[in-house]
């Protein structure tokens, strides 16, 4: 069964802030989210496991993230 991540999840596992997230999936250089209801979206898990193997297969290594997220109240 497929899990689906929301934007945090993605952004704690990634180490990539939701901006930079926006611009590289708008040049196609980040996974497409899915639509789970009208208003929010999520990523399937395995297109974010696949995106950082092919990070890692290019030689990047991931750093902790640049931006944070508000904490939900």
């Amino acid at each position: 069964m497929a899990k689906i991540l929301r934007l945090k999840e993605v952004n704690e596992v990634t180490g990539v802030c939701r901006a930079t997230m926006y611009l590289m999936r708008k040049a196609g250089k980040f996974p497409q989210p899915i639509h789970i209801s009208p208003r929010s979206v999520g990523w399937l898990e395995e297109d974010i496991n696949q995106w950082i193997a092919e990070r890692k297969a290019a030689g990047y290594t991931p750093k902790p993230p640049m931006c944070s997220l508000k904490a939900a109240a």
